[in-house]
């Protein structure tokens, strides 16, 4: 089983500013103590912001993060400072959410993973964008 000890985390229990962008947070990732288990590891983020790349206006989404884990999880307080990073970020919808998905894959290489990025209006019109990433089996 791969390991990972409090002391190799660099963000939980210590302050820790908010990166200025996506691009310089750091994710980390912790052990999976049941990694023969399949199970569904569920994060939410009512409040996700990022700014409109042409107009600059803020935008808002419920991200909803489900993954099976492999060896590893997403560490929460990491991910709170990733996803907070794109509050000064211009992306739109679609590039929020799959960058959000790249990363996690790239962090933690889950079995199975899907996000759920649901915009809030703005001009009357909603918009969601799901990625989802099925990972072969190792």
């Amino acid at each position: 089983m791969a390991k990972s000890t409090p002391r190799d985390l660099k963000q939980l229990g210590s302050r820790s500013e908010l990166p200025a962008s996506p691009d310089q947070a750091l994710l980390e990732k912790v052990a999976n103590p049941h990694p023969r288990e399949t199970y569904l590891v569920r994060f939410t983020c009512p409040e996700f912001t990022a700014l409109c790349p042409i107009t600059g206006q803020p935008d808002f989404a419920h991200l909803v993060i489900d993954y099976v884990p492999r060896q590893w999880l997403v560490e929460s307080k990491s991910l709170k400072l990733y996803l907070g990073a794109f509050r000064n970020h211009g992306a739109f919808h679609e590039d929020c959410t799959l960058a959000v998905a790249r990363r996690v894959v790239e962090t933690i290489e889950p079995l199975w993973l899907r996000i759920g990025g649901y915009w809030y209006p703005r001009g009357g019109i909603r918009s969601s964008a799901d990625a989802i990433r099925h990972l072969p089996s190792s």
